[in-house]
């Protein structure tokens, strides 16, 4: 018998374009029902974002396996996540990399995330507070850093905290009428180039 998690491996992920057999078996394992309200629960597992606290949301599971998927993140990385929301995306790359530091802008949802992923046991993540376009330079430099909010410009701390090899994925803005475009950017050396994914709608990045 499948559970709801296994399911929405073989019939969302799979067909569209979710190939890392790492990346699916953290989906599949990752309880998402858990990061949301218990009104909530029933919808876990439907292809669409859902309302969290502080008029944030938690992405579509396809959009967490695609992002975490073109981040490439390896055992041994050390990854950066910008807007932990309900911590259900910090869990997925925890299970994929050695660390997981994760920033929220609102006390309420970092604290919220955090007790939900101690108590889940997903003790390789640490969620801090702060202004996520500033980074977190106290661990860097960064394998993996995720940005699951939409920046008008690539913030330059976010740059220079990708290590050699390092790999960035980022909605960037275009302009206010277009969806955003999803980014991967990878430093080689001195320099930083970028390949776009696809479209997607994020909050914006606030900065401050």
């Amino acid at each position: 018998m499948s559970t709801p998690a296994q399911r929405m491996v073989a019939e969302q992920l799979r067909p569209h374009g979710v190939t890392d057999e790492r990346v699916l078996q953290a989906m599949a394992e990752v309880p998402r029902e858990e990061f949301l309200a218990p009104r909530m629960r029933r919808h876990a597992y439907e292809d669409r974002a859902l309302a969290i606290e502080c008029g944030q949301t938690i992405s579509q599971p396809l959009v967490v396996a695609l992002m975490t998927q073109a981040a490439s993140p390896n055992p041994g990385d050390i990854a950066l996540e910008v807007g932990t929301g309900s911590g259900y995306a910090a869990a997925v790359l925890s299970r994929l990399c050695r660390k997981v530091v994760s920033i929220e802008r609102e006390p309420a949802l970092a604290e919220h995330a955090s007790e939900t992923l101690r108590r889940l046991g997903f003790d390789n993540v640490e969620v801090a507070v702060g202004d996520g376009s500033l980074g977190w330079p106290a661990e860097a430099p960064y394998n993996v850093i995720l940005v699951a909010a939409a920046a008008s410009g690539v913030p330059q701390a976010l740059i220079d905290q990708l290590a050699d090899g390092g790999r960035m994925v980022i909605p960037v803005a275009v302009s206010p009428h277009e969806p955003q475009d999803l980014r991967v950017y990878v430093r080689r050396g001195a320099d930083v180039i970028f390949r776009s994914l696809f479209p997607v709608l994020f909050v914006p990045l606030r900065t401050g």
